[in-house]
């Protein structure tokens, strides 16, 4: 069976704990602190996949979302302001002047539990009440992690609500093919649209076409050609509504290639051109602009806030589901 070892300690004594699962050619060492996955690794390929720690403080001293799953609402809410059947919530604004991916105590920050386990999956849950995360309900999550034959990571989540919520989940690791810039990378993605933001990395409303622009990413380009005329944090429109799992984007070195396949309608892509974490990461590595690239399927952000998009909305009595995989192949 899977190896489940302490790995740290939050402020409040709770203890954090890894879990290393393996199968078809990957290892991963997944967290229980909001499910992050702290390395994965494919056999016969020298350098870690996602940016990770070696140790649990960095988690808590230097947050970016390393490897979690984010929500109870993924991405950015305007103003943390929204209307759900009649009544105004606001949510805290940890992002100013925004709220993003839960705020600063949502599902990334929270301990979850191993429900079940195999060699090669895990089965994670957390109840993320109201009256933590400032949203209307408490969600029931359960995310189920799967090795698969071929380099698949697999994610399946699940989630119901005690009242009506939003809920819009996200994978967030940062990926790196090579141990280097991620300008060195291609990026392909099957997108016709993308969201516009304002200065404020908001959604405008509008849903602009591809065409014409950097999001052109049918075919694949260098992102040193991409990050070059444009600042990747943007929300790539797969489509206007889940579909059932298909590919929708490739992220690939001269020898590495990631494929992603989700049912979800959008992707957010992010060059991480922000980031500098003055700590050493895997193998010693620091991470600095360009260190990694996040490919996060979810719904489109901000979609409360509009209405003619699909709605992040949760009732009793309704399961959301959301299917994702990542995988990793040799070229």
């Amino acid at each position: 069976m899977a190896q489940i070892i302490p790995f740290g300690q939050l402020a409040d004594g709770r203890t954090v704990h890894q879990i290393t699962l393996q199968g078809g050619g990957l290892t991963a060492q997944v967290l229980t602190y909001g499910t992050v996955v702290r390395d994965l690794r494919l056999e016969g390929h020298t350098t870690p996949l996602v940016l990770g720690f070696e140790t649990f403080a960095p988690y808590i001293d230097h947050p970016g979302y390393f490897g979690a799953t984010v929500g109870p609402c993924a991405n950015r809410i305007g103003q943390g302001r929204f209307m759900l059947n009649g009544q105004t919530y606001q949510l805290e604004v940890n992002n100013a002047p925004n709220h993003l991916h839960g705020g600063s105590n949502g599902i990334s920050r929270q301990i979850w539990t191993i429900a079940e386990h195999t060699d090669s999956s895990a089965t994670f849950t957390l109840a993320s009440h109201a009256k933590d995360t400032g949203y209307p309900g408490t969600l029931t999550i359960s995310l189920t992690l799967s090795l698969l034959d071929g380099g698949v990571m697999d994610f399946e989540m699940q989630a119901t609500t005690d009242a009506p919520t939003l809920c819009s989940l996200a994978h967030h690791s940062y990926f790196n093919l090579n141990g280097g810039d991620i300008r060195t990378h291609s990026l392909q993605i099957d997108a016709d649209h993308y969201l516009p933001t304002d200065a404020d990395l908001t959604s405008t409303g509008e849903v602009a076409k591809t065409a014409g622009t950097p999001f052109d990413l049918h075919s694949a380009k260098p992102l040193a050609e991409v990050c070059s005329v444009v600042a990747i944090d943007t929300n790539v429109c797969l489509s206007h509504a889940p579909q059932p799992l298909r590919k929708v984007a490739v992220l690939a070195t001269d020898a590495l290639a990631l494929q992603v396949n989700t049912d979800q309608p959008g992707l957010q892509i992010y060059d991480t051109a922000r980031v500098d974490v003055p700590v050493a990461g895997l193998g010693g590595r620091t991470y600095g602009p360009y260190c990694g690239f996040a490919l996060e399927p979810q719904l489109w952000p901000n979609a409360i806030n509009n209405p003619d998009w699909a709605q992040p909305v949760l009732n009793p009595n309704e399961t959301y589901r959301q299917h994702t995989q990542y995988v990793f192949s040799k070229t």
